[in-house]
């Protein structure tokens, strides 16, 4: 199996180091990642300039762009097969609910589906890099399931793991993504320069994050796994606004 791995948090980040160890016992495995930490970049290409491609002294590939072009360059030129897999992560934070939609961790994976390959984010679910090992254990786990039977066709999986030990975990959770409320407001201050600039905000605490959401399975010990699409159509909507183009 040819895998291909990627991240958010740059090539240096224990976390990518942790999930390629474990997928190299799976197949042949490359490594290209941003040359910095890029979260929050979401689904974005550069366009604007070229991207230039280099060698980590650890044999990693890392890239001057996004997640996003990472797995695209990888996909479409640099490599010379189609990957089996592409792995992102893991990440070093959760990404659950509406945070999935800023997530350069998820955008990578997302474009290996775009692309047309079964793709999975990997996130641990408390920043610091502590119980990384339960993360990379639950990475091991799905990619044996992944050997023995095969997604049918690509898929997109969204996995989030809780910061414990291993023991402790009580099991995985198919899982539907919770609502965050609204991020708290922009930090303002003052540049050394008298201006005044602006740190985004935190997200929200959870708002829908009851039984069967992402954020309810992890808080509980459970390691969610939330499938992905990417129609974003309200088809809800559709009839309504049908109507009132009608009546334009």
């Amino acid at each position: 199996m040819r895998i291909l791995i990627s991240n958010d948090d740059g090539y240096f980040s224990p976390g990518i180091e942790a999930l390629a160890e474990v997928a190299r016992g799976f197949g042949e495995v490359t490594v290209i990642a941003p040359e910095r930490d890029r979260s929050g970049a979401s689904n974005s290409l550069t366009l604007d300039r070229p991207l230039s491609v280099r060698v980590a002294a650890n044999g990693f590939l890392y890239l001057n762009g996004t997640p996003t072009d990472c797995v695209h360059v990888a996909v479409t030129g640099l490599l010379d097969h189609k990957p089996d897999l592409v792995l992102s992560g893991i990440n070093d934070g959760a990404n659950m609910g509406d945070d999935t939609i800023y997530s350069g961790t998820v955008a990578a994976a997302m474009e290996g589906f775009l692309l047309g390959v079964p793709s999975f984010a990997f996130s641990l679910a408390r920043r610091g890099h502590e119980h990384l090992a339960t993360a990379a254990m639950v990475a091991r786990e799905l990619l044996e399931r992944f050997v023995r039977d095969p997604l049918r066709g690509p898929m997109l999986l969204n996995v989030n793991v809780p910061a414990c030990e291993p023991a402790q975990l009580k099991g995985i959770q198919v899982t539907r993504l919770g609502r965050r409320h609204l991020a708290e407001p922009v930090v303002r201050a003052t540049s050394p320069r008298g201006e005044t600039i602006y740190w985004i905000g935190p997200a929200g605490a959870a708002r829908e994050a009851g039984p069967g959401t992402d954020f309810h399975a992890v808080e509980n010990g459970w390691v969610s796994v939330t499938p992905l699409d990417i129609d974003l159509t309200a088809g809800s909507a559709l009839a309504g606004v049908r109507d009132w183009i009608g009546t334009a």
